[in-house]
């Protein structure tokens, strides 16, 4: 399974992508909604992992931006502030495959989540 990490901070990138590689998954990192958007388009990834908050470009704008291309890409949605999002969320819930992961979370956290997407 390939699976692209988009968060604007390079410690959390670092962190999630390290996980996922040692589970043994094909991960790529970047660091805005642009980097994250290249990316995709030259990895083609099963899941996008993306943090909410982000300068320039959120990660449901990012996700707006993929989903042209791939309706159906899996994606978890990162954020310390879940609670802010939740109408989006739901909204999303409804028509697209996608999980949340609240920061701070545990590597556990991280793979249970990414495992419910590839199993």
């Amino acid at each position: 399974m390939k699976i692209l990490i988009v968060d604007d901070s390079r410690q959390v990138a670092s962190f999630v992508g390290m996980c996922l590689e040692f589970e043994g998954y094909e991960v790529k990192t970047a660091l805005n909604g642009a980097e994250g958007y290249s990316a995709y388009l030259h990895f083609r990834p099963d899941l996008v992992i993306t943090d909410i908050q982000m300068p320039e470009e959120n990660g449901f704008e990012l996700m707006n931006h993929i989903r042209e291309k791939d309706p159906e890409v899996k994606t978890i949605y990162m954020s310390g502030n879940l609670e802010e999002f939740y109408p989006l969320i739901e909204k999303e819930e409804n028509m697209y495959p996608i999980q949340v992961l609240n920061k701070p979370f545990s590597k556990e956290e991280l793979v249970g989540q990414v495992t419910r997407f590839s199993g």
